[in-house]
């Protein structure tokens, strides 16, 4: 992405903020308050950063408004209500994305049968199979493999080293980062005497719309059912999403968390980093799962649960809570018994 400049008035409008300072200040990137130079744009939301707000040279600092009177070293503030909701705005005009691909690579493969929509882009050594269908204005990068009869929504972007199995459907401003791979056979094998049977699968693997997927993450295809990531959702790196798996709306998941097969969530969850779920089960709307956490039980809705095996917060609280008073006891008897032999 390239850089442009703003000044400090142009800021203080774009995100509808109070400038305190010289406002034909400029700055052309954004950087964090203990490396920002006066060039760049920084923002303080925490009390926690502020000795790095103190001995800052950052040149404009979005600052919230209860920390406004904190001593910075900045030449300019502005004052906003959520300043790293304000980052949002600022970014984009600061880091003006590069121009939108367009054209097919020579080197790209086209299957029979395949529908492309208008101003559709594909690069270089990317295969599209048979049948599949890419909506308006969709992009795929270099070295992609779009089996065939995918259907790919409009506005959808596949970065690059994308593979889609066959039958996997992509709705609309879809975005998969380097590696994902979607709709490929699920962890399903039945022991027999005649050694390890694998289960056919036949579900679908369905990406609703605006889901955004991070680099080598994987997600299955259903055995029977489908699996679906629903319309919003986030998956960050290395993420397993198992077969049957049917995600609600808006979820967040962070990195190198799985979900087991046939378990759903409901809308909005948020779950840490090194999650494991276990299949099979129901978790409600708006659940939260601290990182590390081991899920083994079914959650209501609005419950935030963390360790493992995963209970609710409170109870997971007050369990290591009295482990480590335990340890303590114990360390404490020890010395008792020492001094008795003594």
């Amino acid at each position: 992405m390239s850089e442009s400049a703003l000044t400090a008035e142009a800021v203080a409008h774009l995100v509808s903020g109070t400038l305190r300072g010289e406002r034909s200040v400029r700055v052309v990137r954004v950087a964090a308050l203990d490396r920002a130079t006066p060039e760049e744009l920084s923002f303080f939301a925490n009390p926690r950063y502020s000795s790095e707000f103190a001995s800052s040279r950052a040149g404009i600092v979005l600052v919230s408004p209860e920390l406004a009177d904190h001593e910075g070293g900045s030449a300019c503030c502005i004052i906003v209500d959520k300043p790293q909701e304000a980052m949002l705005l600022v970014l984009p005009a600061l880091y003006p994305p590069p121009p939108r691909a367009t054209g097919i690579a020579p080197s790209a493969v086209i299957g029979k049968g395949a529908k492309l929509g208008k101003d559709v882009a594909i690069g270089a050594h990317s295969v599209i199979g048979e049948n599949a269908v890419l909506g308006d204005r969709v992009v795929i990068g270099p070295l992609c493999d779009v089996g065939r009869d995918v259907t790919i929504g409009e506005d959808s972007h596949l970065v690059s080293g994308v593979t889609l199995y066959p039958g996997t459907i992509l709705g609309a401003r879809v975005r998969l980062h380097a590696g994902v791979r979607a709709g490929s056979d699920g962890f399903g094998y039945v022991p027999s005497r005649g050694g390890i049977q694998k289960i056919p699968h036949v579900g679908r693997c369905i990406l609703e719309d605006d889901v955004e997927v991070g680099a080598n993450s994987t997600i299955d295809r259903g055995s029977i059912a489908d699996t679906v990531i629903g319309a919003g959702t986030k998956l960050d790196n290395l993420v397993m999403i198992a077969h049957n798996v049917q995600l609600g709306r808006m979820c967040l998941i962070a990195a190198q968390s799985g979900i087991a097969g046939s378990t759903r969530l409901g809308d909005g969850c948020m779950i840490g980093g090194q999650v494991g779920v276990t299949g099979h089960l129901e978790l409600g709307n708006n659940v939260k799962l601290g990182a590390g956490s081991g899920v083994m039980d079914d959650i209501p809705d609005g419950e935030m649960w963390s360790g493992a095996p995963a209970r609710p917060q409170r109870e997971w609280l007050k369990a290591t809570s009295a482990f480590y008073k335990l340890a303590d006891r114990l360390r404490e008897i020890e010395r008792q018994l020492r001094e008795r032999k003594s």
